[in-house]
């Protein structure tokens, strides 16, 4: 689909706390369910750039897309993080987003902690989970994570890596920055794995990771493909690090509107199925 994408941009109360957000309407949407974009550790609306718009024009769907606590426009940290904070943006800020919204069902798309978010909303959340799309997402704690983090830390202090964040962040930057690192690099977060919560995942997940990704290896993809109970896709994409939307852009738009055209199509067709029995 081509077409414009009008775009609402506002503050919601969700949790407890003011986040920004953004709900994207393309002017040829043929309905369905929403896709709200789960943004990654350092992440932002506006480091998704278009990506969100181009999906949803694809798709024929609205989206939502939102900074999470303490990121871009949205309420600053007051707090130390805790080791839990992918669960809690999975089991109560993601669902808080949704109802203020007014959404009760949605296609979940994330990127890296995005991703885990994604996974972690669909095996607590699953009346409001339709799918999920995961890129880079992360269920173990692996070397070469902590290693492509310990860069990071070293571009941040040495290169130009944190003025480009504050274009996103602002005032913000070196709290956000500073709490996913110092969350990552805890050797109490070493042990951190949430494979057993998994099967708990019934609905379509498309798995999608960068053949060359700096913070995880193929192990991630093998393990949630083995452990969801749910139908399940995965592709790794060459030529890719962590980043797939932007480094094979064209290629996830397919594999992503593809995927939710045939599952969503089909597990709608189930629920109604089911309804009609009643």
């Amino acid at each position: 689909m081509s077409g414009k994408v009008q775009r609402e941009r506002g503050r919601i109360k969700a949790a407890g706390r003011e986040l920004a957000y953004e709900r994207l309407r393309p002017e040829e949407a043929t309905g369905g369910l929403p896709i709200v974009f789960l943004h990654e550790g350092l992440g932002s609306i506006s480091l998704w750039r278009d990506f969100p718009q181009a999906l949803c024009r694809r798709a024929g769907r609205e989206g939502i897309v939102y900074d999470r606590w303490g990121h871009g426009g949205s309420e600053p940290l007051d707090r130390p993080r805790s080791f839990r904070y992918l669960h809690d943006e999975a089991r109560i800020f993601l669902p808080a987003v949704l109802d203020a919204l007014g959404v009760e069902r949605a296609v979940a798309f994330g990127h890296s902690d995005g991703g885990t978010i994604a996974l972690l909303f669909a095996a607590h959340c699953q009346k409001r989970a339709a799918a999920i799309v995961t890129e880079a997402a992360h269920v173990f704690v692996e070397d070469v994570t902590l290693e492509g983090i310990r860069a990071a830390v070293r571009a941040y202090e040495t290169t130009d890596f944190r003025r480009r964040l504050a274009r996103h962040h602002g005032e913000k930057t070196d709290a956000v920055f500073r709490a996913w690192h110092e969350t990552w690099l805890s050797p109490a977060f070493r042990d951190w794995n949430i494979e057993a919560e998994l099967p708990l995942i019934t609905c379509p997940a498309l798995i999608l990771q960068g053949e060359d990704d700096e913070y995880g290896t193929p192990a991630q993809v093998d393990a949630i493909v083995r452990g969801v109970r749910g139908p399940v896709e995965s592709t790794l994409l060459p030529g890719c690090t962590h980043v797939p939307h932007q480094q094979a852009r064209d290629v996830v738009l397919e594999l992503a509107a593809g995927f939710i055209a045939r599952r969503i199509g089909q597990t709608m067709s189930g629920i109604d199925r089911a309804a009609d029995s009643l």
